[in-house]
């Protein structure tokens, strides 16, 4: 979801991770950085913005982000994660370790894990527009 707030701070992403802060909690990875990080020179192509900008606007984005150290997570929860992301993603294991030694919700766009968790029965993920749609009606209250 970082990649996408950086690609355009004007979307519902980018919106969400800068200005729902008092309503949402958001946690992650330290992966997510490795993750991110390896794709700023496609950034900096995409968006013909310089490295030093995208650098400022990452730094932005992930400011209101809590980062948790892999080595947090006990072993049996990446036990447990490789067996859940077995035929759908490995390089999604370190999501699904974290979201189930938390007890938290992956937020993505990815339809493939979406659809892969949810046939093998883990209702784990949770879309941009739920979120989108759980800001606007708290900040209608």
């Amino acid at each position: 979801m970082v990649f996408s707030a950086i690609l355009n701070t004007n979307g519902k992403i980018g919106y969400l991770l800068l200005n729902s802060t008092s309503l949402i909690e958001y946690v992650a990875p330290e992966y997510m950085i490795y993750e991110v990080k390896k794709y700023f020179s496609k950034i900096e192509k995409i968006t013909n913005k310089p490295f030093d900008e995208i650098e400022r606007i990452y730094a932005s984005t992930i400011k209101n982000v809590q980062l948790i150290s892999e080595s947090e997570i006990p072993f049996q929860h990446w036990i447990t994660a490789e067996e859940i992301v077995s035929g759908i993603d490995p390089n999604d294991t370190p999501y699904v370790a974290f979201a189930d030694f938390m007890g938290v919700k992956i937020w993505t766009g990815d339809k493939a894990l979406r659809a892969g968790l949810t046939k093998k029965g883990y209702d784990i993920t949770i879309t941009t527009d739920d979120l989108y749609e759980f800001q606007k009606r708290s900040f209608l209250k």
